[in-house]
Order: structure tokens, then sequence, then C-alpha cells
């Protein structure tokens, strides 16, 4: 299965204060350690909300709203995408997580939707032979 693991964002990183050299370097292990047992996907750490936006769609109508966003609660500072044979499996990764923010932080953990999920309301399968191809001319 493959699920997306979402870095909460704090205040301070939406001040934009960036990791201490400390932090960065237990990141690098432990990401490498995801690399190495095959985990790892992606990942990558975001920029504040304050340099970016957000599109709300009304009907036809597009609706931008710059940055910054005052929910901090609700903002992700960083991803991971993995590939693991459970959700409890990624659980048990993440608990070997250093703290991803000095203070206090949050980690979620979010399952990604596979193509055989959508089989029902693909009967033919056209849909998602479709999507498979262009998952495998992203990949190739």
């Amino acid at each position: 299965m493959k699920v997306m693991v979402i870095v909460k964002a704090t205040q301070e990183s939406e001040a934009g204060k960036l990791p201490s050299t400390e932090l960065l370097e237990a990141m690098g292990q432990f990401n490498q350690q995801l690399v190495d047992a095959g985990i790892m996907l992606a990942g990558e750490g975001l920029k504040p909300s304050s340099q970016g936006a957000r599109v709300r769609f009304q009907g036809d109508d597009r609706v931008v709203t710059d940055g910054p966003f005052a929910e901090t609660k609700e903002l992700i500072a960083g991803y991971w995408m993995w590939k693991v044979a459970s959700l409890q499996e990624a659980i048990d990764w993440v608990k070997k997580c250093p703290p991803p923010m000095e203070g206090e932080s949050e980690i979620e953990i979010r399952p990604v939707y596979e193509m055989e999920d959508f089989a029902e309301a693909d009967p033919t399968g056209e849909i998602r032979a479709h999507e498979q191809e262009m998952r495998d001319k992203l990949e190739g």
C-alpha cells in the first residue's frame, strides 16, 4: 500500500525557521533508512504558506487567495510518499522518526487510493487502463 506521511506545520515552520543542523542530519539518516528499506518513494519539505496560494473552485469561477493562511494546525510543512505493507508498518516507521520540529509536532499518515479502489466506478476498466498508461509514462 502507498501512504502519504504528512508533517504538520508549526508556528516556527510557518515563520520560515529552518531546522537545526542536528535535526537535518537526523532526518537525513532516517531518510536513508527508509531508502535502504525500499519504503521511501518521495519526500520534501515545504516553504511557509506565506509563499503559497490557494485556489477555491466555485462552479466555473476560480478564486485565488495568497498566503499566509491562519490555521497553522491545518497546514503541511512536509511530506513523504511511502510504499509499505500496511498502515501499521507506516506507524512503526513514524515512531522511529526523529521529532520533525523542535518542540511539539505531529505527523499524519494517510493511505493513497490505488486504481483497484475505483473498480466499481469503472466497470470496463477503461479509465484505470488510461491512468496506468499515464503512470507508466511518468515513471519511464
